[in-house]
């Protein structure tokens, strides 16, 4: 009988497992300014190193397993690897922080980083073979993260470095947290009703259409550091000229450029979504509009509007999630954000002010981009309904 690998993707991460069970778990040092020691994971709680074959070969066995059955387990067993995972790096802080000093820090080491990711790449793959439905993917992607932030909630991670950096900073972490939603609602709103209205005109006038996006798309090959600095002379100029303008918070620097470069690389997204969203309507649905005695507004609002929506929410989804990551560039204007956080941590040479800063932006970009995806999902399975 001949034996075929059912899962050649899981085959490929396990490989990677393996490679990193053999990387230090953590990172141990004395106090914030030494560097760290690296543990592995079996001298933290002794026992044989071949040992930790075990998990993988587990999931080599369901790679060759057929059956929605194997990927079930292979997702379950993924997921409790994930949170045991997450467990065991709080409780080896912890115990290291016993057995030294109460100012010792201990970070996940490269071995624990790549094992996480592992695990929820392997969730990842499994929930998509699993069911093809963009709710249900949604749902069990969600639940992976239920048991993590009650771990988090519960202080069992609390000893790691990071935990230990963001108690000590709380305060400028919740500004700069603060600083970086404004910017993102800040750049999302005026996007809006800029970028929509001008899709709508450049829809009901295809010849001008080349004209617009070669504009938008010159200002997004810009660089963001180059957009950001072409502002501060001009609005600095501004402010001179009329000073009654830095009463509003307008200024060469600040929120001020750091927003007008955010929206206008937003444009484009939205431009296009727009257009791309209302060409999509059939013209026969328009007709059958007409004949229902719809006038042009109507069609409108309750025709071409609900049918370009889900088009128009994935380029606002795009555009989300870029201007999360673009604000942090902003700090290098004094915008603040997280990105004061990561610069201040390159600058300093702390790793983990670094993680502190970068963390909450990918894990904001990450539920930003669900929600949308739940949103689109629910629009999806009303138009089935």
């Amino acid at each position: 009988m001949r034996i075929s690998c059912h899962n050649r993707v899981l085959l490929l991460l396990v490989l990677i497992a393996l490679a990193a069970a053999f990387l230090p778990f953590v990172n141990y040092a004395a106090n914030r300014l030494v560097s760290g020691e690296s543990r592995q994971l079996w001298q933290i709680w002794t026992f044989p190193p071949a040992l930790l074959l075990a998990v993988p070969l587990v999931f080599v066995g369901l790679s060759f397993l057929p059956g929605r059955g194997a990927l079930a387990v292979t997702l379950i067993l993924a997921q409790v690897l994930f949170i045991l995972l997450l467990w065991s790096g709080g409780r080896a802080a912890t115990l290291l922080a016993q057995a030294g000093s109460p100012l010792a820090r201990t970070s996940p080491g490269s071995g624990l980083w790549l094992w996480l990711g592992v695990t929820l790449l392997i969730c990842s793959d499994v929930i998509s073979r699993l069911t093809p439905r963009s709710l249900w993917r949604w749902v069990l992607n969600a639940q992976i993260w239920i048991l993590p932030v009650a771990l988090l909630w519960s202080g069992e991670l609390d000893s790691l470095s990071l935990m230990k950096e963001y108690f000590n900073r709380q305060d400028v972490f919740d500004s700069s947290l603060q600083q970086h939603l404004i910017l993102l609602f800040g750049t999302l709103i005026p996007g809006l009703l800029i970028g929509v209205p001008i899709g709508l005109w450049c829809w009901r006038h295809q010849g001008r259409q080349t004209r617009v996006f070669t504009v938008l798309n010159i200002i997004q090959t810009i660089p963001s550091v180059a957009l950001f600095g072409l502002l501060i002379a001009p609005l600095a100029g501004l402010v001179k000229h009329f000073p009654w303008l830095s009463s509003w918070g307008i200024g060469g620097t600040g929120m001020t450029p750091a927003l007008i470069a955010l929206v206008l690389y937003a444009l484009l997204p939205l431009v296009r979504g727009v257009v791309a969203g209302m060409q999509q309507v059939a013209a026969d649905v328009l007709e059958s509009a007409s004949a229902m005695g719809m006038s042009r507004a109507q069609r409108f609002w309750k025709v071409q509007l609900p049918l370009a929506l889900p088009v128009l929410l994935r380029s606002l989804r795009v555009v989300t999630v870029q201007t999360v990551g673009m604000a942090v560039v902003a700090a290098l204007i004094g915008a603040g954000g997280f990105g004061a956080l990561v610069f201040q941590g390159l600058l300093s040479s702390a790793l983990d002010l670094v993680l502190l800063g970068v963390i909450p932006v990918v894990a904001m970009a990450v539920v930003v981009d669900a929600l949308f995806s739940l949103w689109i999902a629910l629009l999806g399975g009303e138009a089935r309904d």
